[in-house]
């Protein structure tokens, strides 16, 4: 599968539309009835996805070690969303990232267009997923850029604007990569996997980064629009930094959605749809979507921890038996990846669409 080298229709910036100052949004991003979001059924206060502290993991007290890996066992199979606290990041990086991104985004619009993306990679400045013409476009723009592998990795493509932009990116990148690595280890452990199946099975030290910071404008008609569409993720883990300031991310649990709460200078983990082949549905990935606000902007930065692109990705064989047979055929990433590229965000369909009948 051949991705097109640009879009199908010339590209708007939703922040030019924000900053318009018109009163309705155009056509093109109205969502269907069913799809819109509902503002005056809030999830209630009580709901939120677990808050993990993982100082637990490095802890000499056993028994709240063991509680830890329960946690996060639990988080996987119940939510397939966390937060963490605790994880290594110190405060002043959290904090540096999210805002020199958000002075990125209010650069002139010629210094952006500098780093204008294509469907081919994505890498750049973007401000649609997806290359179907005439879709219902989502209230968001974005700049998606690459970490690892190494050979991909172009601080040319990174913003040379603001000047400590690419080193702040470059520091919070290895932690992020780090945080991986520990999780990877912990959901090995929990699936009765060797401890470093998992990351073995990403290819070791060989596997994909990737960040996608979201720039989501104000919008004078939030109940019509989405931020992002709901989807679930095509990777292994996303490390998502939220706004704390401004609510957004919302959850599928059953039939209803739940408003993530951010705590203070937490990440957001969550299964993607990768971990979920490897573990043959014991984790699974979440629908998840965005919502915007009539009042304030709202960025976030996703960290996509992926494996290897050309690495075949299966059920793990100790997980397969006469009983629980392997659900999905194997399939690389970049394979996975191109399949859903052309598509945009599907909810859960994509990686539902491949599993075998049992």
């Amino acid at each position: 599968m051949v991705c097109p080298r640009d879009w199908p229709e010339p590209v708007v910036r939703v922040q030019s539309l924000s900053e318009s100052g018109k009163p309705v949004i155009p056509d093109r991003y109205i969502k269907p009835p069913p799809d819109r979001p509902v503002f005056n059924s809030s999830s209630p206060d009580d709901i939120n996805i677990p808050v993990i502290d993982l100082a637990g993991l490095n802890s000499d007290d056993l028994t709240l070690r063991e509680s830890t890996f329960k946690e996060i066992l639990a988080a996987c199979r119940e939510w397939g969303f966390f937060q963490v606290i605790n994880h290594g990041l110190n405060a002043e990086l959290v904090d540096g990232v999210r805002d020199i991104w958000r002075e990125f985004f209010h650069e002139p619009m010629e210094v952006k267009q500098q780093y204008a993306n294509s469907p081919k990679t994505y890498e750049g400045y973007g401000s649609r997923l997806g290359l179907e013409k005439g879709a219902i476009l989502d209230w968001s723009d974005y700049y998606f850029l690459h970490y690892l592998p190494p050979p991909l990795k172009d601080h040319n493509r990174w913003p040379a604007q603001p000047s400590s932009l690419r080193e702040i990116v470059e520091e919070y990148s290895k932690e992020i990569v780090r945080l991986g690595k520990v999780l990877l280890e912990v959901f090995s452990i929990n699936l009765g996997l060797k401890h470093d199946y998992l990351q073995k099975a990403f290819g070791g030290d060989d596997i994909g980064a990737c960040l996608r910071v979201n720039f989501y404008p104000k919008c004078p008609q939030p109940d019509l629009t989405l931020g992002l569409s709901p989807h679930s993720d095509p990777g292994g883990i996303t490390f998502l930094l939220p706004d704390e300031n401004v609510s957004g991310l919302q959850v599928r649990r059953g039939d209803q959605w739940v408003t993530v709460k951010p705590a203070p200078h937490a990440i957001i983990a969550n299964i993607g749809d990768q971990i979920q082949v490897l573990s043959n549905a014991i984790y699974k990935s979440v629908e998840h979507r965005v919502i915007v606000n009539p009042d304030k902007e709202r960025v976030s930065l996703a960290y996509f921890y992926n494996p290897k692109s050309d690495l075949l990705i299966h059920p793990a064989s100790e997980l397969v038996t006469q009983e629980t047979p392997a659900l999905y055929p194997s399939m690389t990433f970049d394979e996975y990846r191109l399949f859903i590229r052309t598509r945009g965000p599907q909810g859960k369909s994509q990686v539902e669409s491949l599993k075998s009948p049992r």
